[in-house]
């Protein structure tokens, strides 16, 4: 009986021995299969999209000068753009993380130090700027923004930029006209239609920044011809101490940016953000200012006005200069400036946008030397009634009071006090309530464009047409003329000049440098 009742165990057990080795067996399969599946998928992904772009592994190498701790963290710079589909990503052979990892990178539009880009590339881009600076600050400006696809630069230069190892180093640059400040172009401008008109005429005959607005807007009007002959689809006027931040875009690319624009808007408004430096000895600002003030524009209103006091430090206003931002215009008929912040158009009004992801960096006051250059570009008396009548805004007036009258220990102090972001508590405040916020893309590429030899490239080319005799002579000529006290422009041939804007459309008064919105505002932006 024990026998008979055995066999039935026997054979069960061995059922379920061997079932159990079958589902072992299977899932070793499966565990097998899964990664090599998962791995020929990433590999077929790869190959058809040419590689995929990981801005999270990506690692700055000790020849930049690229703070360390984004080794392992991503360029908070460019959270906007890596938040795109990851199509984008893989079309687009500008991400700064290719950049970090590569002594060679890659630009969208760059074949040579020349930048030779393809003339059929859409949109045409132009820049106009004003300006007296030297190659140091030139240079990496205006390569920077061949890299964004800006084809076209029309530089009005006086004092330093206008010597000859300066202006011929510019003029053997493809894609660039040099303008000077000749007796001719200011007979010519003051024959202008603009002296008839009323919307700039708040701000003529004025010294320092009221003539300085005046000398950008004539500049503007004559770029706007330029423009139209070289068959530019969009303008955009630029000071040197500026860059264009395309956060938003489907790749690292201002051309990209402006091609996603609807055809019935005429103006795109870029708010400004404002560098905040975190020490006193900066040299070069492009490549070491990574810090930087969010605009009104794009913050939440009630984190704005709730960290002002912070954020302002008792200066007098949120940002230390202008808050209202710049713009590119579509090169079309009637088309002028309104100042060097906005244009406009004579016959109609222009429809225009202003973008809730881009910026135009403003790197202001970013160096120490900056109190004295202002101060020496100015012959105005240093007292609170005298600077009114020339400078536009508050921050401007106190430091040219300062600069005129302190010691070089007090300016530094000063400077230190109202400038620098030297207390790290507060700054990681506002860090991480958003109103500052850390950009490194623009440094990464001004780097990486200095390591590949484009700016000394274009030096050694253009010198080698220069002797050493005239070159030191230019360079004297260009120490001397920075610190030339300004003079008024004057009207001249009135007679000769076009129709009144009364007549026309768009005669109201030109956007001046404006400062952001103060605590007064608070109230009404609530009731709203």
């Amino acid at each position: 009986m024990k026998s008979m009742h055995r066999a039935p165990l026997i054979s069960s057990s061995s059922s379920s021995s061997s079932s159990s080795n079958s589902f072992v067996s299977r899932l070793l399969l499966l565990l097998t299969l899964l990664p090599v599946s998962l791995a020929c998928l990433a590999f077929i992904l790869q190959w058809r999209g040419g590689g995929l772009a990981d801005p999270a592994s990506a690692s700055v190498g000790s020849s930049t000068s690229v703070p360390s701790e984004l080794n392992h963290e991503v360029f908070p710079g460019m959270e906007t753009v890596s938040s795109v589909s990851p199509k984008a990503h893989q079309s687009s052979s500008s991400d700064c993380s290719n950049l970090a990892r590569s002594s060679s990178p890659s630009f969208p539009y760059y074949g040579d130090w020349k930048f030779g880009a393809d003339a059929n590339l859409k949109p045409k881009i132009c820049i106009t700027t004003s300006t007296s600076a030297g190659l140091d600050q030139i240079l990496p400006w205006m390569f920077y923004h061949k890299v964004l696809g800006v084809s076209t630069f029309f530089l009005f230069v006086e004092g330093k930029a206008a010597t000859p190892s300066i202006s011929k180093v510019l003029e053997s640059i493809p894609g660039v006209k040099v303008i000077y400040r000749t007796k001719d172009l200011e007979e010519k401008q003051a024959k202008s239609r603009i002296w008839n008109e009323t919307w700039l005429s708040s701000f003529f005959y004025k010294p320092c920044n009221y003539e300085l607005f005046v000398k950008q807007s004539l500049n503007m009007e004559m770029a706007i011809v330029m423009a139209r002959d070289a068959g530019m689809d969009w303008i955009l006027h630029l000071d040197t101490d500026e860059l264009i931040y395309p956060a938003g875009a489907r790749e690292y690319s201002l051309r990209r940016l402006l091609l996603d624009v609807p055809p019935n808007v005429d103006m795109v408004i870029f708010p400004n953000y404002e560098s905040s430096v975190e020490r006193d000895d900066i040299k070069d600002p492009f490549t070491e200012v990574s810090m930087f003030k969010k605009n009104y524009d794009h913050l939440p209103k009630d984190t704005y006005f709730g960290m002002y006091k912070e954020a302002t430090r008792n200066n007098p206003n949120y940002f230390l200069t202008y808050g209202n931002g710049k713009s590119v215009a579509r090169v079309q008929d009637h088309l002028r400036p309104n100042g060097a912040h906005r244009w406009h158009n004579y016959m109609k009004t222009p429809n225009e946008i202003k973008l809730e992801e881009a910026a135009v960096l403003h790197y202001t006051y970013a160096k120490f030397s900056d109190l004295t250059s202002r101060r020496d570009r100015c012959g105005c008396k240093p007292t609170k009634e005298d600077v009114k009548r020339c400078f536009m805004l508050d921050f401007d007036r106190s430091a040219f009071i300062i600069a005129s009258t302190a010691t070089e220990d007090e300016m530094i102090s000063w400077y230190r006090e109202h400038v620098v972001w030297g207390d790290k508590e507060v700054k990681m405040k506002l860090l991480r309530k958003g109103i500052l916020t850390r950009i490194y893309s623009p440094m990464v590429v001004i780097q990486a464009l200095k390591e590949s030899g484009v700016f000394s490239s274009v030096v050694s080319s253009a010198s080698s047409n220069l002797s050493k005799k005239q070159f030191l002579a230019s360079m004297h000529k260009g120490n001397s003329s920075e610190t030339t006290k300004s003079e008024s422009l004057s009207l001249k041939d009135k007679e000769s000049q076009g129709v009144s804007a009364r007549h026309l459309l768009g005669a109201e008064s030109a956007v001046p440098p404006l400062s952001p919105p103060g605590m007064e505002h608070a109230r009404f932006v609530t009731e709203d």
